[in-house]
């Protein structure tokens, strides 16, 4: 025959085949490199939206304005700043345009020896040497013309009221409450000593309408003060007065009816050699009192529950720097909990709830007075020699640092530091308490109890799949797992929160007894198959032994359902708060004897259905992993004696060990990231324990919840794009572990 040489042109793929192979190289770089700046550029975004929560306060200074000399007692604006006011204790009560310098004045033709500013009511009072107060309202009228918005001032003395103690000259005055009510705290001075006195007004309303605030009662309450009083505060309530001594001391008076009762006195630096008082006054809400010493040292005091007392009294919570001396100037805040404080020239913004300086500078004038802005966007200084200064303030987040996301924080009213949150309140006075921490834990506990329930179930089930069920049925059960994971969570969480909770909050016995029987039975018939003889066994094909195995299962779940109820009233007996009966009650019994909540909606719901919706997700790639094990491994090992739990055990999972761990961190990707089972199914309660009976809220669930809520660019806006990103590091970190550990392994257990 005659030598044939294939045609080597035959072997050469076409042009076209070539051309679509470069072109898929190409586009399959393309597509990779798109995928990796897509998630660069998801990380930049989310963290440009956080940067701002870590900046500092800015300050810059802005117009000033000359007034004439005057002894200028208070200082405030209206809401916007736009007209700054002071007032003397002259009567003379002067507006300021700081845009223009133009100064309006209101001649109240009343002189007053204290005068006190409460911005929150835009009401000012003034006490006189005869023994009299009043109060002055400040009107602000805006209107528009054609050079633009227009806000005029008005000043309105009210009616004068004469004090019980007459001929004594007022030192000092404060007053708190509402326009029904309002309580007056006065010093006097009589001769060589002060009295201080609580006058109670109240609002007398007829079928005309209202009446004018009169003088309800004048109680003399110095008998309950030890020292000689100096200053004085009223809270907003109406229900307390605060004194303070020479000796350093603060007396807190409080008000039950018409009675006063002096319920604590401490030296806020009773510590230090000095325990003088140079200055004392209210954070916003009046819950909390920012003291200086005369050293400058500045601390924080707020009304708590101390162990063991049913009665809030005065704890140190804070500690800031201390100032250059004694603070001869305060302004609180009307948005949150920020304060403005210093000494001569020096002046510091600081925050209470994070314990942090916001800002801090030494200033070309000695200041006076000063005001934080009603938006906390300005502050005013009126230095010594009758200068008003305006300054623009931009500190959008001041709530937030480093230790208030992450560490435990001394919150108001709070009996000592924790892990807490709460993002928003009922009320403008509510101080955010924006710790991630407890959210942090909720994903970890909510992740640790679904895989709890998942992991041996879907790991186990994809084993017997790929190794001991016969074909036949093994095309109907991976099917139907993979069928699982479609259902949609908001399906399965309405499932967990109406129909499985209820279940489980009367059955949890049973559901103690099925943990220990079921494994203990499927173990006794492993056992007790082995022992049967060969024939009895051969009766069985391969594989189909589960159908012997369900029946018996079957008998065991109804078995162990019907047996909780007993072993609860044997086991779990507590007495009936209410009845004083002893009964059967787990409910009762678990919060008894461990001190932790029993909640309906709990970690344990939460851990039955997100493992429900985890398990398909291991079962498969786990599942494919096994099965796709060389046959002539599994046949060797068969041939050399092994048996088939052997063989599975000892060949099988260790070759298939990569893709079973890929398997096990999608799965805890799906977990970690899981909503609306968590949102639906465990109450959503931000809480710090790991209880399996109590809720919890996770940072997705978090997420979920808080964003349709959250303003642009707010403060909880950003927070919740902080936990977006915690999200996005722990999946980036757990994923990249976990491709090391898929290599390692892969290569441990390499056969080809």
């Amino acid at each position: 025959m005659p030598n044939q040489t294939p045609d080597p042109k035959r072997f050469q793929p076409s042009k076209l085949t070539l051309l679509i192979d470069r072109f898929m190289t190409q586009f399959i770089k393309v597509g990779g490199v798109l995928v990796i700046a897509s998630v660069l550029g998801i990380f930049v975004f989310i963290f440009s939206q956080i940067i701002p929560l870590l900046r500092s306060a800015e300050v810059k200074s802005g117009p000033a304005a000359s007034l004439p000399a005057g002894n200028y007692a208070a200082i405030g604006a209206d809401e916007w700043s736009e007209l700054p006011f002071v007032a003397a204790l002259d009567g003379k009560v002067r507006f300021v345009n700081p845009a223009t310098g133009a100064v309006t004045e209101n001649d109240l033709g009343q002189t007053f020896t204290a005068l006190r500013y409460n911005a929150r009511s835009q009401e000012m009072i003034g006490g006189t040497a005869d023994a009299r107060f009043a109060f002055v309202k400040l009107d602000y009228t805006a209107g528009f013309a054609k050079g633009g918005r227009n806000v005029t001032g008005e000043a309105k003395l009210g009616p004068l009221q004469a004090l019980a103690r007459a001929g004594a000259p007022v030192r000092a005055i404060a007053f708190g409450g509402d326009e029904n009510g309002k309580l007056v705290g006065v010093i006097q001075q009589v001769g060589d000593k002060l009295e201080v006195h609580a006058v109670s007004l109240a609002r007398k309303r007829s079928l005309l309408g209202g009446g004018q605030l009169k003088i309800e009662d004048d109680r003399d309450v110095t008998a309950l003060i030890p020292g000689k009083p100096v200053s004085i505060l009223v809270t907003a309530q109406a229900d307390a007065l605060i004194v303070a001594a020479d000796d350093g001391q603060l007396h807190y008076l409080f008000r039950n009816g018409d009675e006063f009762a002096l319920r604590q006195s401490f030296k806020p630096f009773g510590d230090l050699a000095n325990p003088a008082i140079a200055s004392v006054d209210f954070l916003f809400a009046d819950v909390s009192l920012v003291a200086t010493g005369a050293r400058g040292e500045n601390r924080v005091f707020s009304l708590y529950r101390k162990a063991g007392d049913d009665k809030r009294t005065f704890g140190q919570i804070k500690q800031f720097p201390a100032l250059p001396g004694g603070a001869t100037f305060f302004a609180s805040s009307l948005r949150n909990k920020a304060f403005l404080t210093g000494a001569g020239s020096f002046a510091s913004l600081r925050y209470s709830t994070t314990e942090a300086v916001r800002w801090g500078a030494k200033l070309p004038f000695t200041i006076a007075r000063a005001f934080i802005g009603g938006k906390y966007d300005r502050l005013l200084f009126l230095d010594t020699g009758a200068k008003l200064h305006v300054f623009t303030l931009r500190d959008p987040h001041p709530e937030t640092s480093f230790a208030a996301l992450f560490g435990r924080v001394w919150y108001e009213g709070y009996p000592a530091p924790a892990y807490e949150w709460q993002s928003s309140g009922g009320s403008d006075e509510f101080e955010p308490k924006l710790s991630l921490v407890p959210l942090i834990v909720g994903t970890l506990k909510g992740t640790l109890y679904a895989l709890l329930f998942a992991v041996p179930v879907a790991l186990l089930a994809a084993l017997y799949t790929s190794q001991f069920l016969h074909p036949n049925f093994k095309g109907v059960v991976k099917p139907t797992m993979e069928i699982m994971a479609s259902l949609p969570s908001v399906v399965l969480g309405f499932l967990a929160a109406l129909w499985l909770a209820p279940i489980i909050e009367t059955r949890v016995p049973s559901i103690l007894v099925m943990v220990i029987l079921v494994p203990a039975t499927a173990l006794g018939f492993g056992y007790g198959w082995s022992l049967l003889p060969i024939q009895m066994r051969r009766r069985i094909p391969p594989g189909c032994e589960f159908l012997v195995f369900f029946p018996l299962l079957l008998v065991v779940l109804w078995a162990s359902w019907h047996l909780g109820p007993v072993v609860e009233r044997v086991c779990f007996a507590v007495t009936d708060p209410t009845t004083g009966a002893r009964v059967g009650d787990f409910r009762l019994w678990w919060p008894q004897v461990t001190g932790a909540s029993f909640e309906q909606r709990n970690s344990l719901v939460v851990g039955f259905m997100m493992g429900f919706a985890v398990i398909p997700i291991v079962f498969t790639i786990a599942e494919d992993a096994l099965s796709n094990v060389p046959l002539s491994l599994t046949i060797g090992s068969l041939a050399l004696g092994a048996s088939r739990w052997q063989t599975a055990m000892r060949i099988v999972v260790p070759t298939a060990s990569a893709g079973i761990f890929s398997g096990l961190m999608i799965g805890l990707g799906r977990a970690v990231g899981e909503t609306m089972i968590v949102v639906m199914a465990t109450g959503n309660t931000p809480v710090l324990n790991w209880n399996i009976f109590s809720g919890m809220r996770t940072l997705s669930a978090n997420i979920a919840v808080e964003l349709p809520e959250a303003a642009e660019h707010s403060t909880l806006y950003r927070t919740l794009f902080l936990g977006a990103l915690l999200l996005f590091i722990v999946t980036f970190l757990v994923n990249t572990v976990a491709e090391l550990l898929r290599q390692h392994l892969r290569e441990k257990y390499k056969t080809v």
